[in-house]
C-alpha cells in the first residue's frame, strides 16, 4: 500500500488562493476543484489572510517599548540641564564684555 504524500504550498500559492476565496467571485468549493485543495484548508487559509490584514492596519504607537519613556526622561533632564549651563555662561561672559 503506498502513501500519497501531501502536497506543500508555498506562502505565495496560499495567498494567491486565499485573495480568491475573499474576492468571493466563485464559491469554495469551485475554488477547491481548482486548486485541488480541500475546502476547509481554504477557509484557514481566508481566515488567517484576513487576520493578517487586520494585524497589518493595528496602532503601531501602542507597541513602543517601555523602555523609551526612561529615555525622554533623561533626555529632558539632560536638555534642562544644558540651558541652565548655557545661561549661567552668557551671564559670565556679559560680565567680561562678551556677548
Amino acid at each position: 500500500m503506498s502513501k500519497k504524500e501531501a502536497r506543500q504550498y508555498t506562502p505565495e500559492e496560499k495567498t494567491k488562493i486565499a485573495l480568491e476565496a475573499l474576492r468571493e467571485e466563485l464559491t469554495i468549493s469551485q475554488i477547491s476543484s481548482k486548486y485541488g485543495v480541500h475546502p476547509t484548508q481554504i477557509n484557514n487559509w481566508k481566515k488567517q489572510a484576513l487576520e493578517s490584514m487586520v494585524s497589518g492596519f493595528k496602532d503601531k504607537r501602542k507597541g513602543k517599548d517601555p523602555g523609551d519613556g526612561n529615555l525622554v526622561g533623561e533626555l529632558y533632564q539632560q536638555i534642562g540641564q544644558l540651558t541652565v549651563e548655557r545661561d549661567w555662561l552668557k551671564k559670565k561672559s556679559a560680565l567680561f564684555g562678551r556677548v
